[in-house]
Parts: structure tokens; C-alpha cells; sequence
């Protein structure tokens, strides 16, 4: 019963949630939380390290959770549930959309989509901050994160920097200043 839930969860959110992984991330703790699947702290853990993990992130915290719940057959039938529905969808989409792409109701739909989106990965990026306390009372702590924050948006969007580079340096940042 438990893998039917999983299944059916994962399906329902792959089926409705648009935006890409992070966007998905609020749906998804949702449904774990109504679940009890997991604890919040405990999810928190998940998206980071799905985060972390080669992937997109709305899949790999599909599997973290099904494994979670019901270990190996959790994570495979979670991982379906999480893949089918885009996979359908971009089958049908690929057949129809070079046909339909520059009608203007389309366009204006796809226009419309883009501050939901940026919405839910905002809301995320918030919530979890919170979550984890880096966002609270002032301290050394809250003022270094914020700094380390800003340095890192700075330095991928002004500098260039890979990725990479920026995610080393914050963790080097990190242990020198914890």
C-alpha cells in the first residue's frame, strides 16, 4: 500500500508541478509532511543532497524519499512516478510543437508561466533558509551567511565564475569562518 502511495504521490506531482526541480520542491515537501513521510529537518537534508547529486533535483529527492519510506522498491517506484508523466508529456509535446510554437496564445501562455516559476524557486530559497535557521535572529552567523550569499551571487553573476569555483569557495569560506 505504501509503494501505491508513493507511486501515486509522485505521479500526481510530476503531473501538475511545471518549472523545473526546484519549482516542484514546495509540492513536494507538502506531500511528504501530509504523509508523514518525513520530518521537515529531514527533508531539508534530502534536497540537499539531491541538490548535490548528479540529476535533477525533483527526481533525486523522489528516490531519497521512496528509499526513505520503502527502501529500494520505494526509491524505483518513486523515481517512475516522479519521470512518467514528463516523459509522456514531452513525447506529445515533441509531435505538436514545432507546429504550434509561434501561435501567439501559446507564446503568452509560456510568457505567463515565468513568474510563477521564479515565484516557487524564490519561495523554496526561503523557506528553507528559514528552515535552517540561516534566516533569524541576527547574529555572526545570519551576517557571515548573508555575506557569503552575496559574494557568491556577485561573483556568478558579475565575475563569470563557474559554479563550481563559487560552491568551493563558499565551502572554504564555510570552514574558515566556523
Amino acid at each position: 500500500m505504501e509503494l501505491l502511495s508513493l507511486f501515486w504521490t509522485f505521479l500526481l506531482i510530476g503531473s501538475v508541478s511545471f518549472g523545473g526541480g526546484y519549482a516542484m520542491i514546495p509540492v513536494i515537501e507538502e506531500e511528504v509532511s501530509k504523509h508523514g513521510w518525513m520530518t521537515t529537518q529531514e527533508f531539508t537534508d534530502v534536497i540537499a543532497v539531491a541538490g548535490m547529486s548528479p540529476g535533477p533535483i525533483a527526481t533525486n529527492s523522489a528516490i531519497f524519499v521512496g528509499y526513505h519510506t520503502a527502501s529500494l522498491p520505494g526509491a524505483i517506484i518513486a523515481a517512475l512516478g516522479m519521470i512518467l508523466p514528463s516523459l509522456i508529456i514531452i513525447l506529445i509535446i515533441a509531435a505538436f510543437f514545432f507546429k504550434f510554437h509561434e501561435l501567439p496564445l501559446v507564446r503568452s501562455a509560456f510568457y505567463g508561466l515565468r513568474p510563477i516559476i521564479t515565484g516557487l524557486i524564490l519561495y523554496s530559497a526561503i523557506h528553507f533558509a528559514i528552515s535552517n535557521q540561516v534566516i533569524g535572529e541576527i547574529s555572526y552567523q545570519t551576517i557571515t551567511l548573508i555575506g557569503i550569499f552575496a559574494l557568491s551571487l556577485f561573483a556568478l553573476m558579475k565575475l563569470r565564475l563557474h559554479p563550481v569555483t563559487v560552491i568551493a569557495l563558499a565551502g572554504i569560506c564555510g570552514l574558515v569562518l566556523y
